[in-house]
């Protein structure tokens, strides 16, 4: 069996990009924990992934069954072509719902007890918010940090940063798109045992954005590991103004060789995997 220090299924490194924001660069460290936890948490069962990342165990669902897994396969299975039955989804929208789900794994990996994360989508096609992660502070009693997610599986990621990620950003920070942000987050301080009436009295400091966080993540390949592309990737994330540094994070999920090709190797764990899951 795997020792503990190698059931952490991504590396994690932080770094300053630039004056205005921080890096995380992820890569895999462990593959076949990575394909389970996806597994996991597409059949609806990321709370299993959570505990299974704090406690550093093997990757296992808590219970499986035939119908879960021909489900769970559909989703990393590519169909390009519209057809009924459905037995697949478009490629890039699979590459998306596997790279939100790795971009979850990673916030779980570094946070803590007090933090507490919205459930990644669990379908290929899936819209709204791609993730947000409240922290509390010491005794619970209020929010002290709140991070938004965009996260980006794309060909064009510099265009797509300047023409989609920092609009969004920019939306999120004039408060034009609050009731979904209230939403999630109310949600997210009932998970740490808060009343109905505390979470509505904690929820609107994540309107503040002295104490918000913004990360743009893309899943992109070895050219842009290294400190000038980086610069050069997230270039304007000072657009987003009157916050810090650290508030401003770029992060990166760097894969060997073409980026479509690595996903269809992974995904093609993923579904080994699933499939050869004893069903319980």
């Amino acid at each position: 069996m795997p020792t503990e220090s190698h059931l952490a299924a991504l590396n994690i490194t932080n770094f300053p990009i630039d004056d205005y924001c921080v890096g995380s660069k992820w890569t895999v460290a462990n593959e076949e924990q990575l394909a389970g936890l996806i597994a996991t948490i597409v059949m609806g069962q990321a709370m299993q992934a959570e505990h299974i990342i704090e406690e550093l165990l093997p990757a296992v669902p808590a219970f499986t069954n035939e119908a879960l897994k021909r489900e769970a396969i559909i989703k990393f299975t590519v169909q390009e072509v519209s057809q009924s039955p459905r037995i697949g989804y478009p490629r890039v929208h699979r590459d998306g719902l596997i790279f939100e789900l790795i971009s979850w794994i990673a916030a779980k990996q570094v946070s803590g007890d007090r933090c507490f994360l919205k459930d990644p989508h669990t379908s290929a096609t899936s819209q709204g918010l791609d993730g947000i992660m409240i922290e509390l502070n010491h005794d619970r009693s209020e929010i002290s940090k709140s991070t938004i997610f965009e996260d980006k599986c794309v060909d064009s990621p510099r265009n797509t940063f300047t023409q989609k990620v920092i609009p969004g950003f920019l939306d999120r920070h004039g408060n034009t798109r609050n009731a979904e942000l209230i939403a999630a987050a109310a949600n997210l301080i009932k998970m740490s045992g808060a009343s109905n009436v505390q979470a509505m009295s904690m929820v609107n400091k994540v309107m503040d954005n002295s104490c918000r966080q913004y990360r743009a993540g893309f899943a992109l390949t070895q050219n842009f590991d290294d400190g000038e592309a980086q610069k050069s990737l997230f270039k304007g994330y000072n657009k987003i103004n009157d916050i810090n540094q650290d508030q401003r994070i770029g992060a990166s999920l760097i894969v060997d060789g073409e980026l479509r090709d690595w996903f269809d190797i992974l995904a093609g764990k993923i579904v080994h995997y699933i499939q050869n899951l004893e069903v319980a």
